[in-house]
């Protein structure tokens, strides 16, 4: 598997590649950010999700892939950090905040200080007619959080704050898109790069909410593993897929159509939970595709 992606590194068969595996990305980053947000605590299931990537990765780390190169261990330590900082500000996010208006809000900042992150690390640069897609995709994304946040209803008092960390939390998807794609493309086996940070970046949450467990009550222990599980297998895909396309293509590129994310999650609220679209949503999410169409056909 390595070697066919590395022998279609920078090809037009790589390129497409990277366009499928970034849909899939947005895809089940929508799930994945639905996971988080839930009747549970969400640094609870930041945990028990984390915990369980952990677990997963062991084997895979240890006996299956090859093992880092030296020059490796100075980036994962680099990539835990941000991953931390990124992962404290989300739970915060969350905490504080009606899900459907702050997970716009950090998707929708993402992307913008993404393209301008890759422009000055890998020299990536968008032309006109993409600079006007981003301000399509990112415009429709915030977009949804304001039409939300108008028809909220409780949750009002602590929402500024809220949105003030979903935008710190946008930036630092930025700083960890554009720091991860820098670690994977400097490792010969990019499996090598996912194993390991999975492992080394599932341990600093559980440790620090070790404490919360024991304030549980026994009946949720159960659902909340059930979810941190299917959480688990959800990241591998998820944050697999958008660090491989960053891999095989321009990292900007594939930042920008992950945010598509929040279309799907529209998505699947309608054809799965039954939840009203409406004209206004319906509109928006056609700003955010057009957007995302643009910016792949004008590069």
């Amino acid at each position: 598997m390595s070697g066919w992606l590395l022998s279609i590194e920078g090809t037009p068969a790589g390129h497409d590649v990277a366009l499928g595996l970034a849909l899939l990305a947005a895809v089940l980053h929508a799930l994945f950010g639905a996971l988080q947000k839930g009747r549970h605590d969400p640094w609870l299931s930041r945990a028990a999700i984390d915990a369980c990537y952990g677990l997963i990765a062991l084997p895979f780390a240890l006996f299956l892939v090859p093992w880092p190169e030296p020059h490796m261990w100075p980036i994962f330590a680099g990539a835990v950090g941000i991953h931390i900082v990124y992962k404290v500000l989300q739970a915060m996010t969350y905490s504080r905040g009606a899900f459907t208006v702050v997970y716009p809000v950090v998707r929708g900042t993402g992307p913008v200080v993404t393209v301008l992150a890759a422009g000055v690390v890998f020299g990536e640069r968008f032309t006109l007619g993409q600079w006007g897609g981003l301000a399509l995709l990112s415009g429709g994304i915030l977009g949804l959080g304001a039409w939300n946040y108008a028809r909220l209803i409780v949750g009002r008092d602590t929402l500024g704050p809220a949105l003030g960390f979903a935008v710190a939390t946008g930036v630092l998807v930025a700083a960890y898109t554009t720091y991860d794609a820098y670690g994977i493309r400097a490792t010969a086996d990019p499996f090598t790069f996912l194993a390991w940070f999975f492992l080394l970046d599932s341990v600093f949450i559980p440790a620090v909410t070790f404490r919360r467990w024991r304030h549980l009550a026994r009946d949720q222990v159960a659902p909340l593993l059930k979810r941190g599980l299917l959480g688990a297998v959800v990241a591998y895909f998820s944050f697999g897929s958008i660090m491989l396309a960053t891999r095989l293509d321009k990292v900007g590129e594939a930042a920008t159509l992950r945010e598509t994310s929040t279309v799907f999650a529209a998505l699947i609220g309608w054809l799965v939970l039954g939840e009203k679209v409406g004209a206004v949503r319906t509109g928006l999410m056609a700003l955010i595709a057009l957007g995302a169409v643009l910016i792949q056909a004008l590069g």
